[in-house]
């Protein structure tokens, strides 16, 4: 695990299972639809239980880049913030603004919401196709910057594998100087 103290809060990237971890709110890669899908959504989903789907429909969507926020339901996080990154294009697409901007999205809805403590996925690495070394520098950067403002005790990088996690890891030093 890296860790890097930033502004009160620890920004932390770690190996494990999102839907386990004991935070405010976790952060759902989700599709436009914001009805499930597979890998870290589908997660979400099945151990949230049947009502997460349920408020979900209330929604209406939400476009890339862009963030809304539910219940947790079954989580022991009390809240989801769910998300859409962008597709992978090759990078000439505004794909780097948009994923940025996902993670400026979650942040808000959190300082918002009063959470202090919430954890992300690898936002569009999985199948939208985002190349993880470029990912893991947009998310540093933006988790760095969220810690600074002194509204967060904890912020949770939380990768699938421990190649992703030496990843980010190296990405949360380089941005943190």
């Amino acid at each position: 695990m890296t860790q890097i103290e930033r502004g009160g809060a620890s920004v932390e990237v770690t190996v494990g299972d999102i839907t386990a971890l004991k935070v405010d709110a976790i952060v759902n890669a989700a599709n436009s639809s914001l009805l499930g899908g597979g890998g870290v959504d589908g997660a979400i989903h099945r151990a949230a239980g049947p009502e997460l789907l349920e408020e979900c429909r209330t929604i209406g969507g939400c476009p890339a880049g862009e963030a809304r926020i539910t219940f947790g339901y079954q989580l022991p996080a009390t809240r989801v913030i769910h998300t859409v990154g962008p597709v992978w294009h090759g990078g000439a697409k505004g794909e780097d603004e948009v994923l940025a901007s996902a993670y400026r999205a979650s942040f808000a809805l959190a300082r918002e919401n009063g959470l202090r403590t919430i954890a992300f996925p690898a936002i569009s690495t999985g199948i939208y196709g985002f190349p993880k070394c470029r990912a893991a520098h947009i998310a540093t950067r933006e988790a760095l910057t969220a810690a600074e403002t002194g509204q967060f005790r904890r912020i949770v990088l939380v990768c699938f594998s421990d190649g992703d996690a030496a990843t980010y890891g190296r990405a949360l030093e380089t941005a943190a100087g």
